[in-house]
């Protein structure tokens, strides 16, 4: 019948609000992003968990990773701007890539797929954070073998979904209490967590005004030369703000010097 609960419902509900509960009781806030991801891990049968926040619909910056694995998987799929989790974030849906190896996700999104198989990765999960067509951020998970999860195992997934987002919105929200006995803890991971973000923000501005492009556009070049070079956004975005690279115009792409990330591309090294 519609609406009937399903059996295991109640027990599933209880244990993933036991676990959280005990989390944000127990922990000390300062470790509570890394204690998060292992809860996540803990209560479903995955490899891994990251969990990302966005600022807006192309910047995003990591919070947490259970492990190096998961925190790849999600540098990967911002530096490409492809992926399930920026699906996710685009639809404020699920976005379920139960085979990574072949078939219908393999052919969605191929250079993410061919990234995270190297990575030992074979199906991603993710879910976005919020309520309503408003996402802001995701809780991705990941596993080492291919295959769905089941209706159960969904059900706890959107269960812990909605438990990431009461506490992301919650220790936020301490963060700028300055009444909070903890705030000063608080205050130092949201900073810590929002540094890559910023940093992102920060190069798409400078490169908006070297390039005379918009901010999609200049975020498009970051993504671009990271790519061509192997390394991450943020990596780019670091060597951008640090004047160690600059940007040019498509069809100038002489390289003036060597840098860390290369001497190849469509910048040139100061």
């Amino acid at each position: 019948m519609p609406g009937r609960a399903h059996p295991f419902e109640a027990e599933d509900r209880r244990r993933v609000t036991e676990a959280f509960s005990l989390l944000t009781a127990s922990a000390r806030v300062r470790r509570a992003p890394d204690l998060l991801c292992r809860a996540c891990v803990d209560l479903l049968p995955v490899s891994g968990a990251s969990i990302s926040i966005s600022g807006s619909s192309t910047v995003q910056a990591l919070w947490c990773a259970s492990d190096d694995t998961a925190a790849r998987l999600a540098e990967a799929q911002y530096t490409l701007g492809d992926g399930p989790c920026q699906s996710a974030l685009a639809r404020a849906a699920p976005v379920l890539a139960p085979d990574l190896t072949a078939g219908p996700d393999a052919r969605r999104w191929p250079v993410f797929a061919h990234q995270a198989v190297e990575l030992g990765v074979r199906a991603v999960f993710s879910l976005p954070l919020g309520t309503g067509a408003l996402a802001l951020g995701t809780l991705d998970l990941y596993r080492d073998t291919a295959g769905p999860l089941s209706v159960r195992d969904l059900r706890i997934a959107l269960l812990v979904r909605d438990a990431v987002t009461f506490a992301v919105l919650s220790l936020e929200a301490a963060s700028s209490d300055a009444e909070s006995a903890d705030g000063s803890e608080v205050a130092s991971w949201v900073d810590a967590a929002q540094a890559d973000h910023v940093e992102v923000h920060q190069a798409v501005g400078m490169v908006m005004v070297q390039l005379g492009v918009d901010p999609d556009q200049a975020l498009d070049r970051l993504r671009a030369y990271a790519f061509a070079h192997g390394h991450t956004v943020t990596e780019v975005a670091q060597e951008i703000l640090a004047r160690t690279l600059r940007l040019r115009p498509t069809g100038d792409d002489r390289p003036k010097g060597r840098g860390r990330l290369g001497d190849e591309g469509d910048g040139e090294r100061s």
